[in-house]
């Protein structure tokens, strides 16, 4: 039979009125979105049903059944009809008949057609071997023709679907990672494919097969509505191209951001990526339960039989940080966590999440985005702290802040970020929008921690470098002006806000000089220094254009580009440098450090003090209910070998966290014979109360003397604890400045802040037979940066060669 018999045979069923009525419901401006797509779904049922009816006069046990995004009722202009002629195995030659009088007429009228004709036991048995099919048949929708004979397969796939669920939903979600693979993420993408892109349609409807296996189900919130706006964009691209086609291509963006009444294609791609990141977000989640669901389905049979069979195991938690807890692979919260009551509670619980390398509990954000406090202005310190820790932890650092996005938690803490979140960037070289570029920046940085003074200024320039790009004119111009305001309001005293509005004013310079000018101009060169106004800026600028530029994609950063921008740096360094810096003076000792050490010196033994230091309680605070700062911890020792290690040692064993430190050798008073170390140190116990002033004491005269083993209890607590995959962190770093001082040579070291890392530095220095004279230690978030001033047991600098070796030993022992 031909086409044309058929729809001349078809003609009662009105094909040519299907196909008039179809054209006016396009073209109505009135009814667009979900409606429309209804009303399509309805009319092309009402057809079929025709169809259907006029070749199935006398044939029983058939029916005709949608699947797919028509079974869901789903139809776009130009989407495929996905259909499926059921029947119970009876007369084949009239269901083929039957096929035909449907299809033919479809085909005649242009439309794409996916059909099939099958039994219920032909159609679960090719559901069984090809997971798209079976996909599609879980959206399987009644037409026409025979309900129970629908209903069955419905039932029948279904339950099919829920016991293959363990094998099957593994296989889907390795076919899903391989889709992203291929077409990318449609938050990020320019020419972005609506359906197969990573957070897609695609997604959407794996979404929801993954509820109908019962074994997880995906955060409802905000998803239907990231899904019908995804329909609606596709919806217009078919009717403003005429095509069925799913990729949203750069000559098309403003017709479709026309056809749907937006304001141009910036704001089009801005809510495809919103929507596009609710689906992606809850694919993490619901896979992420999924893996938990079958962990714990394979686990339960051993564990049982392992406990007699009764009790129910119960999930260990283990302590991260304070409030803050892992548990079955996620990070949650701890019972005794109060967010209504710790302002910094969210950037602490991320910054645990990003170091351990585990992604946020959907639950935990979800808790503290509804209970979260607004914070003081200016930030109290740890909570600058735990956001450069954020910044610096690497590659996780991207799963913790989408998560803290997800639930408005990042425009909480940074308001401006608003502007740059979504923004797409019309730019070849770009790869990301401007917000994931900006985490790109950071991640990237945080590469490059060992390579500045202040990991802490390069992180948080690395993430507000383009804050400007969400304002007219030029993004480095409106960037300095908000950073000023952001820097301050996040904590930052002058001088650091001075250097960070440096950095994104011209965090392009570097780059657009090295390649733009000509370098051998000695104006070029006296520009940029001008510009820069010091060597620790320039070093800042120097690693932060680098990530930025590899932050970018692949074409923004190359190796002659990195030689061109060195050699710049190395001239720009070179006049800064011609204003040497007089050596610092000591400051003169406070009554209470001389006091300490003259009781030290009749003691013959160390002399602490301990003294927290408070803010006053914020607007938002109960009175007396101070933001801690941390403590100050004030150390006298007599003169002697092996001070450093001992109370770097004492303060691991004790679980504080060294923040600051000092250590310098104090005058006396006259008349007061004897030489004494001084040691101001800030530090923060890691979980609970700070120990007793006494038995601090106690535990650094006993590692003062030799009785106390500290290298052993340090590692049999670590060997007590768990490996935990975390942040990869890049490798230690010793350095030598033979010109930073007169007095004594500097070895800087650069590494991740560790317990007992600062004990492992000073048992070292100690070995290499050196004196150390004073030391300056930061931990600007999870980086140490640790100076210090050497001598040889006479007094006197290191030989360049001697100051060399020791930096190597140091670095080995630190990377072994």
């Amino acid at each position: 039979m031909t086409s044309t018999d058929v729809s001349k045979d078809a003609e009662g069923s009105g094909p040519s009125g299907y196909a008039a009525a179809r054209l006016r419901l396009l073209t109505e401006e009135a009814r667009s979105g979900p409606p429309r797509r209804a009303a399509l779904a309805e009319l092309t049922d009402e057809w079929l049903t025709g169809l259907f009816a006029a070749g199935a006069e006398s044939l029983r046990g058939v029916s005709l059944v949608a699947v797919g995004g028509y079974g869901r009722g789903e139809l776009s202009p130009r989407s495929d009809l996905d259909l499926l002629l059921l029947h119970d195995g009876g007369d084949s030659k009239a269901v083929a008949a039957l096929a035909d009088r449907i299809w033919y007429p479809v085909w005649d009228l242009g439309l794409a057609l996916d059909h099939s004709v099958r039994t219920p036991a032909e159609a679960r048995r090719t559901a069984g071997e090809d997971l798209k099919v079976q996909l599609g048949l879980l959206d399987a929708r009644h037409i026409a023709g025979d309900l129970g004979l629908t209903a069955g397969l419905r039932t029948s796939v279904l339950a099919d679907w829920r016991n293959q669920a363990p094998k099957r939903l593994p296989e889907l979600q390795e076919l899903s990672a391989e889709r992203a693979e291929r077409q990318g993420e449609l938050q990020y993408l320019l020419e972005p494919d609506l359906k197969e892109a990573r957070g897609g349609l695609r997604d959407a409807t794996i979404l929801r097969a993954v509820a109908a296996s019962w074994l997880a189900d995906a955060p409802r919130e905000g998803l239907d509505d990231a899904r019908r706006r995804l329909l609606d964009v596709r919806d217009a691209l078919h009717l403003t191209t005429g095509r069925a086609t799913d990729r949203l291509s750069l000559q098309e963006q403003d017709q479709v951001a026309a056809e749907l009444g937006l304001l141009d294609a910036d704001t089009l791609l801005r809510q495809v990526y919103e929507a596009a990141r609710v689906i992606s977000y809850a694919s993490d989640v619901t896979w992420r339960e999924v893996g938990r669901v079958l962990r714990a389905r394979a686990v339960r049979p051993r564990l049982r039989a392992m406990l007699g069979g009764g009790a129910k195991p119960t999930a260990e938690r283990s302590p991260l940080a304070e409030g803050v807890v892992e548990q079955d692979g996620e990070v949650v919260l701890a019972r005794a966590a109060r967010p209504e009551r710790d302002p910094v509670l969210p950037l602490r619980a991320a910054a645990a999440a990003a170091q351990a390398g585990l992604p946020l509990s959907l639950h935990a954000v979800r808790r503290m985005a509804a209970n979260v406090r607004p914070l003081p202005t200016p930030w109290p310190a740890e909570a600058r702290e735990q956001l450069v820790t954020l910044l610096g932890s690497g590659r996780p650092t991207v799963e913790v802040w989408e998560a803290l996005e997800a639930e408005g938690l990042i425009t909480h803490f940074l308001p401006d970020w608003e502007r740059v979140r979504c923004r797409p960037q019309r730019n070849a070289v770009h790869i990301w929008t401007v917000d994931r570029h900006l985490i790109e920046t950071a991640v990237r940085a945080s590469e490059f921690t060992r390579r500045v003074h202040r990991p802490d200024l390069l992180l948080v320039a690395a993430l507000l470098h383009d804050i400007g790009k969400g304002w007219p004119g030029d993004h480095s111009v409106a960037g300095e002006i908000i950073v000023k305001d952001v820097a301050a309001r996040i904590g930052f005293d002058r001088d650091d806000v001075t250097v960070l509005a440096t950095l994104v004013r011209h965090h392009l310079l570097l780059v657009e000089t090295a390649t733009r000018r000509d370098l051998e101009d000695p104006a070029t060169v006296r520009s940029v220094a001008e510009a820069v106004g010091s060597q620790g800026t320039l070093e800042l600028l120097h690693a932060l254009t680098e990530a930025d530029a590899l932050a970018t994609g692949p074409a923004a950063w190359s190796s002659w580009r990195g030689s061109l921008v060195a050699d710049l740096v190395k001239r720009v360094g070179a006049v800064l440098a011609g204003d040497d810096p007089a050596e610092p003076e000591a400051a003169a000792p406070t009554a209470e450090q001389e006091r300490l050490a003259i009781e030290a010196i009749a003691t013959g033994s160390p002399v602490l003090a301990l003294r927290a230091q408070t803010e006053p309680p914020s607007e938002e605070q109960a009175p007396g209910d101070p933001e801690p700062l941390g403590v100050e911890l004030l150390i006298a020792v007599p003169d002697q070998p092996g001070v450093l290690p001992a109370v770097a040692g004492v303060l691991a064993m004790h679980r504080l966290t060294v923040r600051t430190a000092e250590l310098r050798a104090l005058d006396l008073p006259d008349g007061v014979e004897g030489a004494v170390l001084l040691l101001n140190w800030r530090v923060a116990a890691e979980y609970g109360s700070l120990p007793q002033a006494a038995r601090l004491r106690a535990d650094l005269v006993r590692a003062l003397d030799g009785s106390l083993d500290i290298a052993g209890r340090l590692a049999e607590r670590d060997a007590a604890y768990p490996r935990r995959r975390g942040v990869v962190a890049p490798p230690p770093r010793v350095t030598v400045h033979p010109a930073a001082s007169r007095l004594a040579t500097v070895i800087e070291v650069r590494a991740q802040d560790a317990p007992g890392l600062l004990f492992r530095i000073g048992r070292a220095l100690e070995d290499a037979s050196v004196r150390v004279r004073s030391a300056h230690v930061s931990t600007p978030g999870a980086n140490a940066v640790d100076a210090f001033y050497v001598t040889g047991p006479e007094g006197a600098p290191l030989p360049g060669e001697e100051a060399a070796a020791v930096a190597r030993k140091l670095e080995e022992t630190l990377r072994g």
